[in-house]
């Protein structure tokens, strides 16, 4: 019997296993292929290749001059929430002082500001009245003086043909020609600016004085967990001297206007309130504040005599020196710490920078630019 091969046959479409693609699965390369679609991402950027390089440089340098432009643009804002921001600084050692004796920080800030205002408005009623009625009289006798300054025989006079006050001063009034009205508009518009910016000042102070310990400890944030510590000690040390420099100044100047008030009192020197006002504004500024207000007395104590003028020069020569080595160190005390060469030499550069506002801060600014270099410069600089 012989066996016939069999043939073999395909299998039927039922029988055959299926393939990748039937049950399921996918290569890997068939994966990949679909999660790139657009194909393979090409080799990074190399940082340190010259175009990288320009455009990062150039990148920088235009964000930095934007926002040097948007300073400068912002720049009188920024000037009026830096003063308000001082203020606050400066009147939270008072607050924080009822807040430890059981006062809640609202109530605090409120007996602070309450009593700020309420001075501010007593001294303004019992001032207004005087003042208003010694600015008349002065503006009445501006003829008077007028025709004393030409009559070369008075003291005024020889003052005037020596230094020639008058010339400068309606130079300097004239302007170039500006008529009258547009300098009345401008003072009215300068008036209302002040009293917009000394509102908007008052507002922010009493703002910044209530959210206080939230924007220290915002600033504290900002400083890493490991240097925090530190950071808060050296923070805290300089609101202290601002603090006490703020309330210091405030003293002193209080001091000034009264022995001012009382000293012209007794030599019958004419717009004694007006003068001591003056006198107490202008010792806001450090050094050169109760200075410029002691020339400006002198000047007018020449209207009763020549020895009254030079008793008054001598008066406040003898109170600049009284003031710089008796009363700034006993109210001030340790609170500030600069010293005089540095005191004057921060004045004069915030007073060509900021003008008067600059002026008031420079010190405070100084005393946290020692404290910075002592603790933190310095010693680096020993150890390199």
């Amino acid at each position: 019997m012989t066996i016939q091969p069999q043939r073999s046959t395909p299998p039927d479409d039922d029988d055959r296993e299926p393939g990748p693609e039937e049950d399921g699965t996918r290569t890997e390369t068939d994966s990949a292929e679909e999660a790139k679609p657009f194909g393979r991402p090409g080799r990074p950027l190399d940082r340190r290749s010259p175009f990288f390089v320009g455009m990062t440089g150039a990148a920088g340098v235009a964000v930095t001059y934007g926002l040097i432009q948007l300073i400068i643009a912002a720049r009188s804002v920024l000037i009026l929430i830096g003063l308000a921001l001082f203020i606050a600084a400066g009147l939270d050692p008072l607050v924080s002082w009822l807040t430890r004796h059981r006062l809640p920080r609202w109530a605090a800030v409120t007996v602070v500001v309450v009593g700020m205002l309420a001075a501010i408005s007593g001294f303004l009623s019992a001032a207004i009245p005087p003042l208003a009625s010694q600015a008349t009289a002065l503006a009445n006798e501006v003829p008077h003086y007028l025709h004393t300054v030409q009559d070369h025989s008075s003291q005024l006079g020889k003052l005037n043909d020596k230094y020639h006050f008058q010339q400068r001063l309606t130079k300097l009034l004239s302007g170039g020609g500006s008529s009258l009205v547009g300098g009345v508009l401008g003072a009215g518009k300068m008036v209302l600016t002040a009293a917009t910016s000394l509102l908007v000042v008052l507002v922010l102070a009493i703002y910044f004085l209530a959210g206080m310990p939230a924007i220290k400890n915002l600033l504290y944030r900002l400083a890493p967990r490991s240097r925090r510590a530190r950071v808060i000690l050296i923070s805290e040390n300089i609101f202290t001297k601002v603090g006490g420099f703020v309330l210091g100044n405030l003293i002193t100047s209080l001091i000034a206007g009264a022995g001012t008030y009382i000293w012209l009192l007794i030599f019958g020197i004419p717009y004694a309130l007006v003068l001591a006002l003056f006198v107490a504004f202008m010792d806001l500024i450090p050094v050169i504040g109760s200075t410029i207000g002691g020339v400006v007395v002198s000047l007018i104590a020449l209207t009763v005599s020549l020895p009254v003028a030079i008793a008054t020069a001598v008066f406040y020569v003898a109170y600049r020196q009284a003031e710089d080595y008796f009363l700034v160190p006993k109210i001030m005390g340790r609170a500030v710490e600069v010293p005089a060469v540095v005191t004057v030499l921060a004045t004069l550069i915030g007073g060509a920078l900021l003008g008067i506002i600059g002026a008031l801060i420079a010190i405070p600014i100084a005393a946290a630019l020692r404290l910075l270099l002592n603790e933190i410069a310095f010693p680096r600089l020993d150890r390199s």
